[in-house]
């Protein structure tokens, strides 16, 4: 086996690999993404009677599509009654931090860092509760979110959308990872 220097020991650390817990209500359903030589399709749901078929008891009201700029930071979004399910394109980047502020939940103070799209096709299911917001990783093009909601946006006295400062977590939070 192998020594390292005496400085280079005392800062050696391994990256845990390990689950880490997550947030109590959110969700991440891996979809398919179908290739050929012509192109690639990828799912996003089915839709019965307003019922997300592959979200139980999710019931799609209104459906978003959002562009944030390069290296873009698009910060704390917080519902009470919305359920908001983001899909990012395989061929976009994004940062997504999600942060359990719920009052007796759980996972209350959890914090959790995905990754959206980077080749990858999943959903990510939000409750209400849940603060979120993304970060585009692209430094040099947009990235897109396409989202969908169980509350129909109102910009009036029943509007569900509040925000939390950028920082609310930390400057850091918005980092990429230098591991």
């Amino acid at each position: 086996m192998v020594e390292f220097s005496a400085d280079a020991a005392r800062q050696y650390t391994k990256q845990d690999y390990s689950p880490k817990t997550p947030i109590a209500g959110v969700e991440i359903v891996q979809l398919r993404r179908f290739n050929d030589d012509g192109g690639a399709m990828t799912e996003l749901g089915r839709v019965t009677g307003g019922l997300h078929e592959g979200l139980a008891g999710f019931e799609v009201r209104q459906v978003n599509y959002s562009v944030v700029e390069p290296l873009a930071i698009k910060a704390f979004h917080l519902h009470q009654r919305q359920t908001d399910v983001w899909y990012v394109p395989p061929s976009d980047k994004l940062l997504l931090v999600l942060a359990d502020v719920r009052k007796g939940s759980p996972t209350e103070g959890t914090l959790t860092r995905l990754v959206l799209g980077d080749g990858n096709s999943r959903l990510v299911r939000i409750p209400p509760g849940v603060a979120h917001g993304c970060r585009n990783l692209r430094p040099a093009s947009p990235s897109a979110i396409i989202y969908f909601v169980d509350v129909q946006f109102s910009v009036g006295a029943d509007c569900d959308e509040g925000r939390l400062p950028w920082d609310h977590f930390g400057a850091d939070v918005w980092e990429v990872a230098r591991e």
